[in-house]
Formats: structure tokens, C-alpha cells, sequence
């Protein structure tokens, strides 16, 4: 039985949340603020270096930096929604939260972390048209679709959050309740409400289902495509050209998904709440970190241009 339940829409201001984090330790409390803090600096400083590169210089402006740029942000996005208040728990060794910011932190989470699927999807099918169509690339992606192309996963992404807000904010929680976790995931809130989920939790499985796995399945169709028509290249030297042209966003795709699937997996086959919230680092702190670094140590374009921008500032 729950003791005292309280109903989402009786909540006050005040109604506050508890955000255990990675670990109770004082002494590595201070190591994980100097770790994190660092990745998320690292974080806004590539993805800002990213986004400016591509908008001073005229040779990126073309769809595939124009994605990567937006993918940039995102993951600027998703970093934020998450690792500001984990840093500040951890200075002020406090870890409340309040209903409202929890709720925002699980709705942002899922339309930026959606937004993420949906630009790598629309960036396999860019790589799609240049090898499989590169004679009418420019006539296909033009300015115009590709800004459609961001508009419309954008909305699709407002639209998954918004179904994420509409069942977080149906369920009702016992007073106190502490969430084994730095932010308030949605999957973990089902755990602890205690309102019957059932309806919810089929929903959500549904929802991801849809938003997630349809992304990922045009991901896979587009490289098969891809390798396919690669393989009838005659030589060598033009497989492997045409394979370099997306080997870095078949990278950031492994590693997105693939820490994606870890988080998902360990939490269906393991009872461990903090372990979940381990796995989790990986999928919201780290991926966002290391696309910069991906697209830019893997192009000749991209370390051209942060190169030229570096000297004009300097």
C-alpha cells in the first residue's frame, strides 16, 4: 500500500523530490563534480566549435554540415537538461528537485533524446541520396527540404515529449520519494509512482517503439542501400571513398544506439536501480561529448575550418 499519495494536480510549488545520484560517498562526491563538470564543458565547448565552423565557413554550407550543425545543438540540448542540476546537487550536497523540474527534466530528455534519433535518420538519408543518387544530390537536397527535413523531426520530437508529459503527469507519487538516479528519467518515475502503471508502462513501450525504433530501422535500410551500392563500385579506391564519406556518422549511430540499447537492456535485466543510473552516464554525458570529436578528428573539412577560425581569432 502507498502511505500518502498525493495527485499530480494537488501538488504545490513546494512539492519536492529526492535525486540520490551516482553515489552517497562525501569524499567521491567532489571527484564526480570535477569529472562531470569537465565533460560538460567539453561538451559545449566541441559542439559550440562545431556549430560556429560550419556557420563562418562558406565551404560547409552544404545539407550534411547543415544536419551536423543541428545535431550539435541537440546534444547541447540533451547534455543540459540533465547534467546542471546533477553538478549543483553534488556543490550544494543537496538533491532535491522540485515536481515541476522534474517533470521538465523527463519531458526535455525525451524531445531532445528523440531529436537525436531523428537527425541521425535524416543524416543516413543524406549520405543515401550523395553515393546512391550523387549526380542529383544537390537538385534532391535542396535548402528547402533540409530545412523541412529539421522542422519536421523537431516536431515529431515536441510531439513524443509531449505524450511522455501527458503520462508522467498522470501518475501520482507517495510523499519523499527518492529516485535512484541524477535526473529524473521517465522510465524510472514509472518504477516509483504508486498509481497503477500498467496502462502507462504499455504506452510508453509502445511510444518508444514508434519513435525510436522506426528511426533506427530507416538507419539500417539506408546502409544497406548504401553498402550495396557500394559494393558494385569497380575499384577499391572508390569503395573506400564512397564508404569514408559516412564513416563518421556510422560511428556516432553505433554509439548512440548502441549505449541507448545498454541503458534499456541492463534496466529490463537488472533489479539494480543504481546500476541503471551508471549505464545511463554513457547514453546522456558521454555521446554528446564525443560526436564532436568524431566528425572532426575523421574530416579534413571540419579541422580546415576550425583551423581558420582559430587563426582569425587569434
Amino acid at each position: 500500500m502507498c502511505p500518502i499519495c498525493i495527485e499530480p494536480q494537488n501538488r504545490t510549488a513546494d512539492s519536492e523530490f529526492l535525486l540520490l545520484g551516482l553515489s552517497d560517498d562525501p569524499e567521491v562526491q567532489p571527484l564526480l563534480f570535477g569529472l562531470f563538470l569537465s565533460m560538460y564543458l567539453v561538451t559545449m565547448l566541441g559542439n559550440l566549435l562545431m556549430i560556429l565552423a560550419v556557420v563562418s565557413d562558406s565551404h560547409l554550407h552544404t545539407p550534411m554540415y547543415f544536419f551536423l550543425s543541428n545535431l550539435s545543438l541537440a546534444d547541447i540540448s540533451f547534455s543540459t537538461t540533465t547534467v546542471p542540476k546533477m553538478l549543483l546537487n553534488l556543490q550544494t550536497q543537496g538533491k532535491s528537485i522540485t515536481y515541476a523540474g522534474c517533470l521538465t527534466q523527463a519531458t526535455c530528455y525525451s524531445l531532445f533524446g528523440c531529436l537525436d534519433s531523428l537527425l541521425l535518420a535524416v543524416m543516413a538519408y543524406d549520405r543515401l541520396v550523395a553515393i546512391c543518387q550523387p549526380l542529383h544530390y544537390l537538385v534532391i537536397m535542396s535548402p528547402r527540404l533540409c530545412g523541412l527535413l529539421v522542422l519536421l523531426s523537431f516536431s515529431i520530437s515536441l510531439l513524443d515529449s509531449q505524450l511522455h508529459y501527458f503520462l508522467v503527469s498522470q501518475l501520482s507519487f507517495c510523499e519523499d520519494v527518492e529516485i535512484p538516479h541524477f535526473f529524473c528519467e521517465p522510465s524510472q518515475l514509472f518504477k516509483l509512482a504508486c498509481s497503477d502503471t500498467f496502462t502507462n508502462d504499455i504506452l510508453i513501450y509502445f511510444i518508444g517503439a514508434i519513435f525510436g525504433g522506426v528511426p533506427l530501422s530507416w538507419i539500417l535500410f539506408s546502409y544497406y542501400r548504401i553498402v550495396s551500392s557500394i559494393l558494385r563500385v569497380p575499384s577499391a579506391g572508390g569503395k573506400y571513398k564512397a564508404f569514408s564519406t559516412c564513416g563518421s556518422h556510422l560511428s556516432v549511430v553505433c554509439l548512440f544506439y548502441g549505449t541507448g540499447l545498454g541503458v534499456y537492456l541492463s534496466s529490463a535485466v537488472s533489479s539494480s536501480l543504481k546500476k541503471d543510473a551508471v549505464t545511463s552516464v554513457m547514453y546522456t554525458v558521454v555521446t554528446p561529448m564525443l560526436n564532436p570529436f568524431i566528425y572532426s578528428l575523421r574530416n579534413r573539412d571540419i579541422k580546415s575550418a576550425l583551423w581558420r577560425m582559430i587563426r582569425r581569432l587569434v
